[in-house]
C-alpha cells in the first residue's frame, strides 16, 4: 500500500501547487452529474452522489459549481457517460488500471493507448492486470479527529475489513460491495473524512529507483490529464 499512498501524496501536492484547477473540477463535475442522473438528486439518498460532493469539497470546488453539476443532470440526456476500465502496462513493466467516465469509448481508448505507447507501455486485454490488485473501499480520517481505540471499535462494529494507521490518517478498508453501507454508518459518528473512494490497491509492489520513478510519475500525470480519465492505479512503488 505504500506505493499507492506515495503516488496519492505526490498527486495531492501537485494539485495544491497547480494554479489551474479547472481540469480537476471538470472531472469531479462530470462524476456529480452522472451520479445525480443515475440516482436521487438528494445526496442523502444517493451514496455515490454524496461521495462525489465530498470529493468536490476536498478539492475546494465552489458550491455554485457543485449545484450547477447536479442541475446539469436534468438537461444532459443527450450525453450518456459510461464507466469504462482499461488495463495496461507502463514503462518498466509496471501494471496499470485506468478508470474512465466517457461518452466516447473509442476516443478514450485511443488517447490512453497513445500515452502508453509513447512511453514504452501498451494497453492490455481485460483481466491482464486486475489480478494484481484488490478492489477495496478506502476511507481516511485525520488522526486528530478520533482516537485509535474508538476508530478501531467503530470499524469492527461496522463490518470493515481492516483498520490501519498511516502517518496522517486512520485508514478503514472495506470490501467493495460494503463500501457505501459502512461509509453511511461511519458518517453517523464522524463529521467528515479526509478521503473516501472505491479504488484498486496493488497486492505486490514493483520497486522503482529515482530515475524510473520520475519517468513513471510523468506517465501517470499524462494519463490523468486526459479528459476521459478519472483515476489511475499502479503497482509501482515510487521513489521520489
Amino acid at each position: 500500500m505504500a506505493g499507492h499512498s506515495h503516488w496519492a501524496g505526490i498527486k495531492h501536492k501537485k494539485g495544491r501547487a497547480d494554479k489551474e484547477r479547472s481540469k480537476i473540477f471538470s472531472k469531479i463535475s462530470r462524476e456529480i452529474t452522472v451520479a445525480a442522473k443515475l440516482g436521487d438528486k438528494n445526496p442523502e439518498m444517493n451514496p455515490r452522489l454524496r461521495t462525489a460532493i465530498q470529493a468536490a469539497k476536498q478539492a475546494n470546488m465552489p458550491k455554485d459549481n457543485i449545484i450547477r453539476a447536479i442541475n446539469k443532470s436534468e438537461i444532459s440526456n443527450d450525453k450518456n457517460y459510461d464507466n469504462l476500465r482499461y488495463e495496461g502496462f507502463g514503462p518498466f513493466n509496471t501494471a496499470l488500471i485506468i478508470e474512465t467516465l466517457t461518452n466516447n469509448k473509442n476516443r478514450a481508448a485511443s488517447s490512453i493507448r497513445t500515452v502508453l505507447q509513447k512511453n514504452g507501455g501498451r494497453l492490455g486485454e481485460t483481466g491482464s492486470t486486475t489480478h494484481m490488485f484488490n478492489n477495496y473501499g478506502i476511507i481516511q480520517i485525520e488522526k486528530n479527529k478520533i482516537s485509535d481505540e474508538l476508530i478501531f471499535e467503530i470499524a469492527i462494529n461496522c463490518g470493515a475489513k481492516d483498520c490501519l494507521k498511516t502517518e496522517e490518517f486512520h485508514e478503514i478498508i472495506t470490501e467493495k460491495e460494503d463500501f457505501y453501507k459502512i461509509k453511511t454508518e461511519l458518517e453517523k459518528k464522524i463529521d467528515n473524512f479526509a478521503y473516501s473512494a472505491i479504488e484498486w490497491r496493488a497486492i505486490n509492489f514493483l520497486k522503482l529507483d529515482k530515475n524510473q520513478s520520475e519517468k513513471m510519475i510523468e506517465v501517470l500525470t499524462n494519463l490523468e490529464d486526459l479528459d476521459d480519465v478519472q483515476n489511475v492505479y499502479t503497482n509501482a512503488n515510487l521513489n521520489n
